[in-house]
């Protein structure tokens, strides 16, 4: 291992000095000759140097890259999908027979609790209806007492406000007995019940169940809660640099947990702000049914980047240096001392998606994309000339 780290070395030192030495010669200079002060953007080597080197140019390209960015999130349910289902009146529980897991339909009965006050309400509306019913024959025959001036308007009067009254109450009671999940139309003197079906309010299947048989539950109390998972989506949460690279109709991949099997969905909504950990919400509509894919789970997820058409290089020639991007261009051709030498200039770029080998640069503004040469190849042998400008000079 000693030994071919040694040869490693040696090869590095031998290439390095084969770039930067002038074949042993150094020049002279006369105190009269003025010395050639190179600029800091500036690399400058020999045709032998440039092939040593193994450089090559083009021309930057304009590609269509997607670029991928990874996230995480969780499944999530719509209002309209999740139900708590409570009792308005609360009561004691007479029978139940589902348990977490089970499916069940809209309108399907969950439960039958008992209540004395639900007899009372029954009770309470009969009476009052058969009331509204003689308030109603009255105000109807004193009005047409009125208008033959048989009937005073004072009489008139008080009959209407009786059956105003009347009729108030009745719709009152009638809304108190919906409230329950009893219908007044189908409720008759001889049909009173001392017990009310608790029914589901949306189709899917029982999260949980919180009652037994014999137990009394308030107002308050959730019973039952029921999720619809045939329409689930998914909350992603992005850091705040990235919310730029997302937009509705994007599709996306994730995973729930650690599984191996790939779901699909589509953005359908992005955040409208930065949340207070500098974060940026995005919701997905899951494409299709997932089996196993529970409101809850935690997902990872891959979110497709839109494939603008964007100025691209190979991301070789592509080299940091201080924590920024930069290029090197062809300059321009020049002779010293009866040497040719070729000038490559430094160019600082900003770095976008990359796919395929390929990497979206913004460019300086005023530059010239169509006619710049570009190296694509053996950009870190130019970086490494210009770390090293002081051993250049020849």
């Amino acid at each position: 291992m000693i030994h071919y780290n040694f040869i490693k070395a040696t090869v590095f030192l031998v290439f390095f000095v084969a770039i930067f030495s002038c074949n042993g010669e150094k020049k002279v200079e006369s105190e009269n000759e003025e010395v050639e002060v190179i600029p800091e953007d500036i690399v400058e080597l020999r045709d032998d140097q440039i092939k040593l080197a193994n450089i090559e140019t083009g021309a930057i390209e304009i590609r269509s890259l997607s670029g991928t960015l990874k996230v995480s999130g969780k499944v999530s349910v719509a209002p309209q999908n999740y139900a708590t289902v409570c009792m308005p009146l609360g009561g004691f529980v007479k029978s139940t027979t589902l348990i977490p897991g089970n499916l069940v339909s809209k309108g399907q009965t969950l439960a039958v609790l008992e209540n004395q006050e639900f007899i009372d309400i029954q009770q309470n509306y009969l009476e009052a209806k058969n009331k509204f019913e003689y308030a109603e024959a009255e105000y109807k025959r004193h009005n047409e007492l009125y208008k033959d001036d048989v009937y005073s308007q004072k009489n008139l009067q008080q009959v209407t406000a009786d059956y105003k009254n009347q009729m108030a109450l009745v719709k009152a009671l009638e809304q108190k007995l919906a409230l329950i999940g009893i219908n007044p139309a189908n409720l008759h003197e001889d049909d009173i019940s001392r017990s009310v079906a608790v029914v589901s309010p949306i189709s899917g299947y029982v999260k949980t169940v919180n009652i037994n048989i014999g137990k009394y539950v308030s107002p308050s109390d959730v019973l039952f809660e029921i999720v619809n998972s045939d329409k689930l989506f998914l909350e992603l949460t992005l850091f705040e640099k990235d919310a730029d690279k997302v937009s509705i109709g994007q599709k996306i991949r994730f995973f729930i947990n650690n599984e191996n099997e790939q779901h699909d969905a589509v953005i359908y909504q992005t955040g409208k702000s930065i949340n207070t950990d500098k974060t940026y919400t995005v919701f997905a509509s899951v494409s299709g049914v997932c089996k196993n894919t529970l409101p809850g789970m935690y997902v990872n997820a891959i979110i497709e980047a839109s494939g603008n058409k964007v100025n691209a290089l190979p991301s070789e020639a592509i080299v940091s240096f201080d924590d920024k991007d930069y290029i090197f261009i062809f300059d321009k051709n020049k002779e010293e001392g009866g040497k040719p030498f070729t000038e490559y200039r430094m160019i600082e770029v900003l770095k976008g998606v990359t796919d395929g080998g390929y990497t979206e640069i913004r460019l300086p503004e005023g530059f010239d994309s169509k006619t710049a040469k570009v190296v694509l190849k053996g950009a870190y042998n130019l970086l490494s000339a210009k770390k090293n400008a002081g051993e250049m000079s020849c």
